[in-house]
């Protein structure tokens, strides 16, 4: 016998000790008279009872010799996902080879040594009959299905588990062999299916970037895959509102080759649109649930707020305030440094809106309300020195807690040692000086830096937000190559970790320099401009050309993307970020007041708005974060759903917030339908056990045999499990009881 807590030697005397203490107090001088004979045997029956309880808790655990293989059971665990109606399983639907094989071969060769049971595994777990089994759920959540098989059987000898499935572990994406409990028995995986694959063509992917150009273009990025078809083409089909918008003819480069496709659409500003990527399906495609896929791009919303600080009038000030003041979706404050009065006091002159005047008459916000107001901060060519220490933690803030945008450009903002050492200098995308050599590696540029301080795009650039220009790379590409150059380059060092370097431009010394890069930091974003007299790109060039207004103002969208409002819906979860229809949606709500503290106490009403234009209220419950509650809805039907959040402390309203969630928009039970033997190879091998096909399940008995005979341990017993343990310490204390009842005592 062993302990599962085995106590040290100095405990169990104690306990020895404290029940033999109290078993004589009890029993030093009783009510009634006792003989010897009857006072020992109360004394003994109470220090027995004591000392079973003091044993049992510590889990003694009886260690026996191994049990027969006719005491052990063999669950058999089959997936009935609706991606077993897939007919790739030699000439019959994968469901209908399990049904065959399971009775026929696999259960007669286990029943020889051991006792079967049958579970169903879709989105739950429940035992079945073989000849019930129906490919009807919706998802197939294996990995959990192998631990809740396993719970279901504690306290049981589980040799093993069979699986039989075709590997699309759709209930947990993410899941791997690694995470499945430690305590699990071999799984012996069966996989049911054609492991060459399938004639399909597949909408794998689709994505919709940040908004971009005047017109508030979108880009849409399409994966798709055919497989089985050769290089035929096929056609890809891009609808919404049930028009198609646009058709396309995809030729793949190789047989099962993915294919990349990129469409602009210019979705309504006030509603949310669907678009959908369809494949026609072939006649002999036995796969159709995969050949579309759908994608949610929300409304702009509310205007932007952008506050400018400069250094000193200027063209630059002038050209970049025309550029964002003619853009609909954005409100520029600005303060632009005069100069000093007659008493050494910057003069400044202001434009904003009449309720955030008062907050900048200093040059700058004093307080964290102030400048939490808006989305995006610009400094442009004012020095560091300008600010005190607590605004420049403030800005670091701003972009980090409140997820807003920072835009640094001109010299005396980029000036050697100037915002070095501050708590800005990491929020910034680049080394603020160049002691570390050139920036840009030669093969990152698409082009090679031509005259000095001409931009050059790298390869990010030519497909990032700010930087596109025109509707392809190579268009883009030759738009930034025919504007004129710049009248300088700050001289900036390399981009930090996970920052991106858009373009750079070659020093009159050669040495490149980056001039346009970005990074996220905390919940915001930051960008570096290190160009001076970027106002020429408007200027010096024709005047259809919008090149100049479009960059700007595509550079304070994307800075502005990240900036929420101090009431936020959270992006609702799920597996994969995906949501079907019929699925629970979860939504988090993050509560602000104005300084963007969070509020515990906010009173938190939220409507859902389904795709028949029903509402709903929904039950708000608290998070355990401080201003953060939960709600969640069931999305019956597909289409786009719309939350509206509204949250108050008392009498004071905090803000409302809009949420657009997309229900159906693919189905992740048909993606990449092929059968997954990596995952069941994977999961069988993390835990002992083999892999097999189909048509050899009858062999999976004599492999249970050999891994029992090689693994083979003596049977752990918790006896503190054991119904007699129980019994025996009632019966002492009863025994005890009735013994001193009919001696007299109490």
């Amino acid at each position: 016998m062993t302990f599962a807590f085995a106590p040290p030697w100095w405990l169990a005397g104690l306990a020895v000790l404290l029940v033999a203490a109290a078993v004589w107090a009890e029993y030093r001088r009783p009510l009634a008279p006792l003989t010897t004979f009857r006072r020992s045997l109360l004394m003994t029956l109470r220090a027995l009872a004591l000392l079973a309880l003091v044993l049992f808790l510590f889990r003694p655990i009886a260690v026996l010799p191994p049990a027969g293989a006719r005491t052990a059971v063999v669950p058999v665990v089959v997936d009935v996902s609706r991606s077993m109606r897939i007919a790739d399983a030699d000439g019959q639907t994968r469901m209908a080879r399990a049904s065959s094989v399971v009775p026929l071969d696999l259960v007669p060769a286990l029943a020889r040594s051991y006792r079967t049971e049958v579970f169903a595994a879709g989105d739950g777990v429940e035992p079945a009959a073989v000849e019930s089994l129906d490919a009807r759920a919706r998802h197939s959540d294996l990995a959990g299905a192998l631990a809740r098989v396993r719970e279901r059987l504690r306290g049981e000898r589980v040799a093993g588990i069979v699986l039989v499935s075709d590997g699309a572990d759709t209930g947990a994406p993410d899941a791997d062999a690694h995470e499945l409990p430690h305590d699990l028995p071999p799984v012996f995986a069966v996989g049911v299916g054609s492991a060459a694959g399938l004639r399909d063509r597949e909408v794998v992917a689709i994505a919709a970037g940040d908004q971009r150009l005047d017109r508030s273009s979108v880009d849409l990025q399409v994966s798709t895959a055919s497989a089985g078809f050769g290089r035929a083409p096929y056609e890809l089909r891009l609808v919404s509102g049930g028009r198609v918008l646009e058709r396309r003819r995809v030729t793949p480069s190789a047989d099962g080759s993915p294919n990349d496709e990129r469409f602009t659409v210019y979705p309504d500003q006030q509603t949310a649109t669907v678009y959908t990527v369809e494949i026609p399906v072939e006649r002999d495609e036995p796969v159709a649930e995969n050949n579309r896929r759908s994608v949610l791009v929300s409304p702009v919303g509310r205007k932007r707020r952008l506050l400018v600080v400069e250094g000193a009038p200027g063209f630059e000030h002038s050209f970049m305030a025309r550029a964002w003041a003619a853009d609909s979706g954005l409100d520029v404050d600005s303060v632009v440094r005069k100069g000093k009065n007659a008493s050494g006091v910057n003069t400044f002159s202001i434009q904003a809106a009449a309720a955030r005047t008062g907050a900048l008459g200093a040059g700058f916000p004093s307080r964290r309300e102030d400048l939490y107001a808006y989305d995006v901060l610009v400094l442009a060519n004012i020095e560091s020195d300008f600010f005190t220490e607590a605004q420049l933690s403030m800005i670091a803030g701003f972009v980090a807690e409140r997820g807003g945008g920072l835009l640094v450009t001109g010299g005396r903002s980029l000036a050697q040692r100037g915002l070095i050492g501050t708590p800005v200098e990491p929020v910034l995308p680049v080394e603020l000086d160049d002691r570390r050599g050139s920036a840009v590696a030669k093969a990152a540029l698409t082009s090679a830096p031509g005259a000095p301080n001409q931009l050059a795009l790298t390869a990010e650039g030519e497909v990032h937000p700010i930087m596109r220009l025109g509707r392809t790379a190579e268009e883009t590409r030759q738009k930034w190559t025919s504007l004129p150059a710049l009248a300088s380059v700050a001289r900036l060092g390399p981009a930090r970790a996970g920052a991106t370097i858009l373009a750079v431009s070659s020093a009159p010394g050669g040495a490149t320099h980056p001039v346009v890069a970005v990074q996220k930091y905390g919940r915001g974003r930051a960008m570096v401009f290190g160009g001076e007299a970027s106002w020429r790109w408007r200027m010096m060039t024709a005047s259809t050309d919008r090149s100049y207004e479009l960059f700007w103002r595509q550079a304070s969208r994307w800075l502005a993307e990240t900036a929420t409002d101090p009431v936020s819906v959270i992006e609702p979860g799920g597996p994969s970020g995906a949501l079907e229809a019929g699925e629970t949606a979860s939504i988090e709500i993050d509560t602000r007041d104005a300084a963007f503290a969070p509020v515990a106490d906010a009173d938190v009403r939220a409507i859902v708005t389904g795709p028949d234009g029903s509402e709903q209220a929904l039950p708000i419950r608290r998070g355990s974060l401080p201003g953060r509650v939960s709600a969640t809805f069931a999305a019956d039907q597909p289409g786009a759903y719309r939350v509206r959040v509204e949250a108050s402390r008392g009498s004071t309203p905090l803000g409302s917030s809009d949420r657009w969630i997309l229900a159906g928009g693919g189905d992740r039970e048909f993606a990449d339908p092929r059968l997954n033997e990596a995952w069941l190879r994977r999961v069988a091998r993390a835990t002992g056990g083999r892999y097999v096909s189909a048509s050899d399940v009858s062999r999976i008995a004599s492999w249970l045999q050999e891994t029992e005979r090689r693994n083979a341990e003596p049977e752990r017993r918790d006896l503190w499990h054991q119904p007699w343990s129980l019994a025996l310490v009632v019966a002492l204390l009863a025994s005890e009881w009735i013994l001193r009842r009919s001696w007299g005592l109490r």
